[in-house]
């Protein structure tokens, strides 16, 4: 089953009329953005791009009830006031220190949330390293958070009637990223889950992010990775400019998203252009050795 929101109604029976469906296409209604009564949950609420994204909830859309969960809860620097900023702003927020691949833990976590109305998963860990060299602990450490973490929340909630079920993916699943084998695998995982969740008509959305201009992951980038991604043609989000696609995002509340700032004239820069975004940008440079070189000459 592929399902169209109501104000995408000419894309779907576009998409009929090409056969490019297998199987039923259903249209809906459209959800509610974010609903200002009710509670909503944020992994990695308390850090980073996470913390912002607490903050937009309540100052933007007007949020009346967050529970903030972090390994550490209120333990985290700054915890303490961001919890005091959006009480004054008029919502209840609660902390909670929780590991979320454990899946006993986050159960007692939403046991005390009868008012459920979204999840946003945020939380994840880098641990980058070439594919040869990682380690089943490297592996671990970053699939546990995403992977474990965003399927414990998917079990968990099943039966709830949530407006929104959104989980913070990367680029680096989408085409890929040297060094980050054990990242790009649980973000595609998020990718897929997200999928899953629609075709079993849940709220779904796994939003695969470039590169933000703040955050903790973005502080644990080395130089040489910073300029590796500028190469590649991939300039940092400011905030504003990454909130806004997230909340266009949640209006919209189906199909896959990357929302990414691209430098056109500097893909590939680094090397080839990833394949999946060789038919949207055409390189102006041309190889001319081998079988490359012809093709690129029979193109033109």
């Amino acid at each position: 089953t592929e399902v169209f929101g109501l104000d995408r109604a000419p894309a779907a029976f576009r998409h009929m009329a090409q056969g490019k469906h297998v199987g039923r296409v259903v249209l809906v209604p459209p959800r509610s953005a974010v609903p200002v009564e009710g509670t909503v949950l944020v992994t990695g609420g308390l850090t980073g791009i996470g913390r912002e994204m607490a903050r937009h909830l309540v100052v933007r859309h007007g949020v009346s009830r967050l529970v903030l969960v972090s390994r550490r809860g209120g333990e985290v620097a700054g915890a303490e006031e961001l919890v005091e900023e959006l009480t004054e702003a008029g919502a209840r927020i609660r902390v909670e220190a929780c590991d979320v691949s454990d899946r006993e833990a986050l159960a007692g976590v939403l046991a005390g949330v009868d008012d459920l109305v979204g999840v946003i998963h945020g939380a994840g860990v880098l641990e980058d390293g070439v594919l040869r060299s990682l380690t089943s602990e490297q592996l671990g450490r970053v699939l546990e958070p995403k992977v474990r973490g965003a399927w414990n929340l998917h079990e968990l909630t099943v039966g709830r009637e949530l407006s929104f079920f959104v989980m913070m993916s990367s680029l680096s699943g989408v085409v890929g990223s040297p060094g980050q084998g054990n990242y790009a695998a649980a973000n595609t995982f998020l990718d897929e889950l997200a999928r899953q969740r629609r075709a079993e008509g849940l709220p779904g959305q796994s939003l695969a992010w470039g590169l933000w201009s703040t955050g903790e992951m973005v502080a644990d980038l080395s130089r040489v990775d910073r300029a590796r991604m500028s190469r590649q043609g991939v300039r940092p989000l400011e905030i504003e400019e990454g909130l806004a696609l997230l909340d266009e995002a949640i209006s919209r509340g189906e199909g896959d998203w990357i929302p990414v700032r691209f430098e056109p004239n500097r893909l590939g820069e680094g090397g080839s252009i990833p394949p999946v975004l060789r038919t949207l940008i055409r390189s102006t440079r041309t190889q001319r050795d081998g079988a490359s070189g012809l093709a690129d000459r029979l193109r033109e």
